[in-house]
């Protein structure tokens, strides 16, 4: 069957995921190849201290990313899309969506960015013994307890991202495992919220005097490859405007970003890892065994099967080097050329390999929002050197790159030396890695092990939850998720390996020294920039 056929017999699948700054949506056949891809840009805003997204925001950007889908496949293959073969949403993990008991949002979204909940975060961690991340769905709940506000004695439901759309979609209050872990800890051997820590947190809030218990306003949760509903015909409308899109279209459960990016990397079986870098960075290492005790640099989550999987997440990533490549495009458009965004960013990545493996002595801290591995509560953005740095283009570059990964090591480094983690693979993707031999260069050198990056590693998460929506319909009796991915979509993808080499290693080394010291410094600009 041609591509063509594929579309218009529903041999498909559609995976929309919701990034922090790009909305995108891509069309495979069951084998996993891309049909069509759409892409709708957006950035989050800076409102009374929350970094949110406006619920006008997120619906016109969900149709914005379809519209755009619909337009290549009818430019492309010259025929209107009606028919997929399943569906499947996927968004930035963990936040805040708030909603009554007639669907209407009742407090502001706050994403992964927010770290407003500090005080909850602590108490949660203490009661439960486990660690609670500051950006998890269930810390700015109770932060919003502790805090008193009025909304949350009519709370009807709370969700993530992801699961608010697919139940705008499908009218089912529902969340994949991999992005309920996010919300609060998962028991892996059931596969759902931890019953005894659930217990703890209803007694704990009891004395509130709420009408509603965690169960009856979290989404139920599922695990790949079991329904999770169809797509209505109020969901068909909301998501295609044209109205050309078919109802009842099965939906695989609603997943967040780290889930999609092992989906997409084929690391969902123990052993296996990934490093996904973009405007977050963050390292999924999938676990034979719990840790041996308590880390508040490491989140504990799962695969989308249900896995114990350890994570290094670092909020900040990339955000802050895509600004200075940025200021290179004006500076390159005042001078009078013309500027592809693509090219300059490939110029720039590689031209940073001629830097020397140190950055120079040049430090470099993208923290647009305060970083829970390295307990900093606030954003200051940051470029520090000596009179004695060597300052050049190169080593500027290498140290923004550098920069993108530090956080992360510093999580990575306690699974791997303290806790003797076994890793047989590490497959890394995102932006971070678009330029061949770059990122992936100095991933291999920060965790001091081969780092693979696939050909596909360019589509991302939307690809991943594409491939988790195809599962839905295509898995054979009893295959299991990792068998699928394995035996039938990455077995004939090529990819490339790059080892560390040992001069890069004690490069990144050196520069995680600083990078370690430097905190000071972040701490001591919070304090001071108040402007």
């Amino acid at each position: 069957m041609n591509e063509k056929d594929s579309i218009l017999n529903g041999k498909t699948a559609l995976g929309i995921e919701l990034g922090s700054t790009r909305i995108k949506g891509v069309l495979i056949d069951l084998s996993g190849k891309v049909l069509a891809v759409g892409i709708y840009d957006w950035e989050n805003s800076f409102i009374n201290n929350i970094w949110t997204y406006s619920v006008e925001e997120i619906h016109a950007g969900v149709r914005g990313c379809y519209h755009s889908l619909y337009e290549e496949v009818e430019k492309k293959y010259g025929i209107k899309l009606q028919k997929i073969g399943s569906i499947g949403v996927s968004a930035m993990m963990h936040g805040y969506m708030a909603l009554d008991k007639d669907g209407n949002q009742i407090a502001p979204f706050q994403t992964w960015r927010n770290t407003n909940t500090q005080e909850a975060a602590d108490e949660l961690t203490e009661l439960f013994k486990f660690n609670i991340p500051l950006r998890w769905s269930v810390a700015h709940l109770y932060q919003r307890i502790l805090d008193q506000e009025e909304h949350v004695k009519r709370l009807a439901y709370v969700s993530t991202l992801s699961a608010y759309i697919h139940w705008k979609l499908t009218g089912e209050k529902v969340i994949g495992v991999g992005d309920a872990a996010g919300m609060f800890p998962i028991d892996s051997d059931t596969c759902d919220y931890d019953e005894k820590m659930v217990q703890k947190f209803d007694d704990m809030t009891a004395k509130y005097g709420y009408d509603w218990k965690l169960r009856d306003i979290f989404p139920k949760v599922l695990v790949a490859g079991e329904a999770a509903g169809v797509l209505t015909k109020e969901g068909a409308g909301f998501l295609d405007e044209t109205g050309n899109l078919e109802a009842g279209i099965p939906m695989c459960p609603p997943e967040g970003d780290a889930g999609t990016g092992m989906t997409a990397t084929n690391s969902v079986a123990p052993r296996t890892g990934n490093v996904s870098a973009g405007t977050s960075t963050f390292a999924m290492i999938v676990l034979e065994k719990q840790l041996s005790k308590v880390y508040r640099e490491i989140d504990m989550v799962t695969t989308p099967s249900g896995f114990p999987c350890a994570m290094s997440h670092a909020i900040n990533g990339t955000s802050d080097l895509n600004v200075w490549v940025g200021l290179f495009g004006e500076f390159a458009k005042l001078m009078g050329y013309s500027v592809d965004m693509g090219e300059l960013y490939s110029k720039l990545y590689t031209n940073s390999l001629e830097g020397d493996a140190d950055c120079g002595g040049l430090l470099a801290y993208g923290y647009y929002s305060g970083e829970n591995i390295t307990m900093i509560n606030e954003g200051r953005l940051a470029f520090l050197r000596t009179p004695e740095s060597r300052f050049n283009l190169a080593n500027f570059m290498k140290a923004h790159l550098y920069t993108s990964l530090g956080a992360v090591k510093m999580g990575l480094d306690i699974l791997m030396e303290d806790e003797k983690v076994k890793v047989e693979r590490i497959m890394g993707h995102g932006g971070f890695f678009k330029t061949k031999g770059v990122g992936q260069r100095y991933l291999a050198a920060a965790v001091g092990a081969p780092v693979t990056v696939m050909d596909t590693a360019s589509e991302g998460g939307a690809w991943g939850i594409a491939l988790l929506a195809a599962y839905l319909i295509d898995k054979k009796e009893g295959e299991k998720l990792e068998d699928y991915l394995e035996n039938r979509i990455f077995g004939e993808l090529a990819g490339e390996t790059i080892a560390p080499c040992e001069e890069d290693k004690k490069g990144f080394d050196i520069f995680m020294e600083r990078y370690k010291a430097g905190l000071a410094i972040e701490k001591k600009a919070i304090e001071v920039m108040k402007w």
